[in-house]
């Protein structure tokens, strides 16, 4: 296929890299001839990078190469496009003004699609005189390296065009979700559920960037905790998403955006590109502070509470620790409290436990080596050292857990995480913005999720899902944490959430 695409800054040679490895001819153009042939060097340096590499035979570098053809003019007629690419500033205007311009250039035949990561494909195909040629197509970047693209319609493209455009870019090695045309589509909608919660428990001071990132990746098994994320994304860029995703589902409160980030965003805090985000970049930059030592008793004795203790118990029996037995802890002993969705303190006034010495301690299973204590404002600091040196134990003599304290809250860090990610991708389902086999599917390969939200909750149990869920809105009064219809009536009726259920039509179509 002959492809124009017209914009060569980052995603438009990174689009022409790839369409010219997989076999397509590129028309590449600008409105800065300079732009063209910067991009031009570019794909010509990745290529000789892939040979050097070995992964890629030169003849075949030298092929791709001969494909890209750098284009003076982006509105030259072009009977034998097929597709055309923009891949210009996100602005409504500049790219309807570029499809209006391309609409008398080229034949009718020619599939248009626009690189949008915010705007609505409709309003941009509604400056068209025939909008149903014109869909979206985004992708990611680095694009030769992020293997995924959204293929979205919009509410007039012609129903023969998304399929494809699927068929074109998985014959070019990547994998396509089709989503609705709806603000942040799905990747960048999913993507709301992590840092929005990250967010909100900085705001009730749980605990500190860099102690919410831990256990990120230590507990959830994420390859970069929210805070680094928005670091290396640019919280200018995640606060407009946030703000924008937020606005377009009119105010949903699973959504609702921190009173933290329009200061930082106006102060610079932007991040690694501006040398200062919420952690401080640069050759002069300080280290981040490392976790204080654990220093208390770990011999102290340790009672378990709760209904959900008895794998901790068995646990810290393992590994050597004096784990009391019977209905109540004695005097001496500190007392930890699996809680799931509910707080400390609801523990301590309906169990009648000592507060001064109680504390949670998440039940989730780590993915990593380390567990989370959570401390009340009633707390007696001896007796949450010796309690975090009793959780850091291990059995059989392994690598002893590192244990992070946090600020009493409901379901703590890992749960509340858990519970937004998992809420968000339901609701996605539950819209019917893109199927939930595309939902992970863009999740793990869009975002790097260690696996998709929906298989995720399905890992935990929808059942114990909506539970958290449940006693997270409970506890909190937060509209923000009600179950969504997908997760209730999946767990209801025995289903995982990664099901698509039956469709009404179904049932009246046999």
């Amino acid at each position: 296929m002959r492809i124009r695409i017209v914009g060569a800054g980052a995603m438009g040679r990174g689009i022409a890299q790839w369409a010219v490895t997989g076999g397509h001819t590129v028309e590449l153009c600008d409105v800065r001839p300079e732009a063209v042939t910067a991009a031009v060097d570019f794909v010509r340096s990745m290529l000789d990078r892939a040979v050097e590499k070995g992964r890629m035979p030169a003849g075949d570098s030298a092929a791709a190469l001969a494909r890209l053809v750098p284009l003076d003019d982006p509105w030259a007629p072009g009977p034998e496009v097929g597709l055309v690419v923009e891949a210009v500033r996100e602005d409504l205007g500049t790219k309807a003004e570029v499809f209006g311009k391309l609409e008398a250039a080229l034949p009718a035949s020619a599939v248009f699609a626009t690189n949008t990561s915010s705007l609505s494909v409709t309003r941009i195909a509604s400056s068209l005189r025939d909008p149903g040629r014109l869909a979206g197509l985004h992708f990611f970047n680095p694009v030769p390296l992020m293997k995924i693209v959204e293929v979205v319609p919009g509410a007039a493209t012609r129903p023969e065009i998304p399929p494809a455009l699927t068929a074109l870019v998985e014959s070019c090695g990547h994998r396509a979700v089709t989503v609705a045309d709806a603000p942040g589509f799905l990747v960048n909608h999913a993507g709301r559920g992590l840092v929005t919660e990250a967010l909100a428990l900085l705001e009730e001071s749980v605990a500190d960037p860099a102690g919410i990132d831990r256990i990120a990746r230590d507990v959830l098994g994420l390859r970069m905790g929210p805070f680094e994320l928005m670091d290396l994304t640019g919280l200018d860029v995640t606060a407009a998403v946030i703000d924008s995703i937020w606005q377009g589902f009119r105010h949903e409160d699973r959504l609702r955006p921190s009173s933290l980030t329009p200061n930082r965003v106006t102060a610079g805090l932007h991040g690694r590109k501006t040398g200062r985000g919420w952690f401080a970049y640069g050759p002069d930059a300080p280290a981040q502070t490392p976790e204080p030592p654990v220093t208390g008793d770990a011999d102290r004795p340790v009672f378990v509470a709760g209904e959900d203790g008895e794998a901790l118990r068995s646990a810290l029996s393992a590994a050597g620790a004096t784990v009391e037995s019977g209905f109540a802890p004695s005097a001496e002993a500190v007392v930890l409290v699996p809680v799931w969705g509910t707080t400390v303190a609801a523990a301590v006034a309906s169990l009648g436990l000592p507060a001064e010495r109680a504390f949670g301690a998440d039940p989730l299973p780590p993915a990593g080596r380390r567990r989370v204590l959570a401390v009340t404002p009633a707390a007696d600091p001896a007796a949450a050292r010796d309690a975090r040196a009793v959780l850091a134990r291990a059995a059989d003599g392994g690598e002893p857990f590192a244990v992070s304290v946090v600020r009493d809250t409901a379901g703590s860090v890992a749960q509340r995480l858990l519970a937004s990610v998992v809420s968000v991708a339901t609701s996605i389902a539950e819209r019917s913005l893109a199927t939930p086999a595309d939902i992970d599917l863009a999740v793990t390969t869009g975002l790097g999720y260690p696996v998709g939200p929906l298989a995720w909750g399905d890992r935990v149990g929808a059942g114990r899902v909506l539970e958290l869920q449940r006693a997270l809105h409970a506890t909190t009064g937060d509209p923000r944490y009600r179950p969504t219809r997908w997760l209730t009536e999946r767990a209801q009726l025995g289903l995982p959430l990664t099901d698509p259920g039956t469709s009404p039509d179904a049932c009246v179509h046999g």
